[in-house]
């Protein structure tokens, strides 16, 4: 049997809260949070003692280390590749360090573990290197590479699920933080007319386009950009899609509603379920009215409209 993996995330420790949301979406369980920045208060509060170990006070108080731990099944290369491109997005300075298995050996290594996979109600999500028997579906051929979105994350699955019914032959397509590009190409094999994706990261947009001609898509029916939402992006959109984080979606839902045709919609995912209530708030400030609500393993899916349209 494979080893798990162990990924060790070091952050300031003012960004220790947003760095462990984060790395809750790559991997939901087995997370720790080592942060001696208030060792001294907390020790006189929990144990009412002063003396503390000469070690533990050599420790660093500037910076946290998350440590999570991956099974191979849950593709240690991907979550990698998701963490990178969420902590650059968010700002978020970090070092990343693995043990157990070469991160070298990964992305050949998770493919084993990556089977087709049936979501929604017509889509059959298959792996470039296995064929599939799709059983009246339709397939989706994806290799993520090193950008995040296989479809098998909570997160992923309920944006796939929410969308597909908004996807008309007249639905134009806006996803936002594209990754592997594996919402767009859905969307266009779901019989939408065109999708736009945008990320920062040039290495998600080059999967993504290898991705979308894997399915046969190409310009100008299936365009990936790389950039800014704000500065990248023209045009208006009949579904608009951000399948990020909790902070980048309130970072982003400012600029939406310039995007989004009157009576579009707008579904945003990787929300961890204790960030709800912060996120919905910010959407109502953008105008936005939650008209669904997904939920799946603590991870919420959110599908919105404007709230002059409800």
């Amino acid at each position: 049997m494979a080893d798990w993996t162990e990924v060790n995330i070091t952050v300031s420790c003012g960004d220790a809260e947003r760095a462990a949301d984060i790395a809750h979406m790559a991997v939901p369980y087995g997370i720790y949070v080592e942060d001696y920045s208030d060792l001294e208060s907390g020790v006189r509060e929990i144990a009412h003692i002063d003396l503390i170990d000469a070690d533990l006070l050599k420790r660093d108080r500037a910076h946290a280390i998350i440590h999570i731990y991956i099974s191979p099944e849950d593709a240690p290369a991907e979550a990698l590749a998701f963490l990178r491109e969420r902590y650059v997005a968010e700002g978020i300075a970090h070092e990343i360090d693995t043990r157990a298995v070469k991160e070298a050996d990964w992305a050949n290594n998770w493919k084993q573990y990556f089977h087709p996979l049936p979501v929604g109600e017509r889509l059959l999500i298959c792996p470039s290197w296995e064929d599939a028997d799709p059983q009246g579906r339709t397939v989706l051929t994806i290799d993520p590479g090193m950008a995040f979105g296989t479809g098998g994350h909570d997160t992923t699955r309920l944006m796939l699920e929410s969308m597909e019914p908004y996807i008309h032959e007249n639905t134009d397509v806006l996803d936002v933080g594209c990754g592997s590009g594996i919402l767009s190409i859905a969307a266009l094999l779901l019989g939408a007319r065109k999708a736009v994706g945008v990320d920062i990261d040039a290495t998600a947009v080059k999967t993504a386009v290898e991705n979308g001609r894997l399915n046969g898509l190409t310009e100008p029916r299936y365009r990936m950009t790389v950039g800014n939402l704000a500065d990248a992006v023209s045009g208006i959109y009949s579904v608009v899609v951000a399948n990020i984080v909790a902070d980048a979606i309130k970072l982003l839902s400012p600029d939406v509603p310039r995007f989004l045709a009157p009576g579009g919609v707008y579904l945003v995912s990787g929300i961890i379920d204790t960030r709800e209530a912060d996120v919905t708030e910010a959407l109502t400030a953008c105008g936005f009215a939650v008209v669904d609500r997904k939920e799946r393993g603590g991870w919420l899916c959110l599908t919105t409209k404007r709230a002059s349209e409800v």
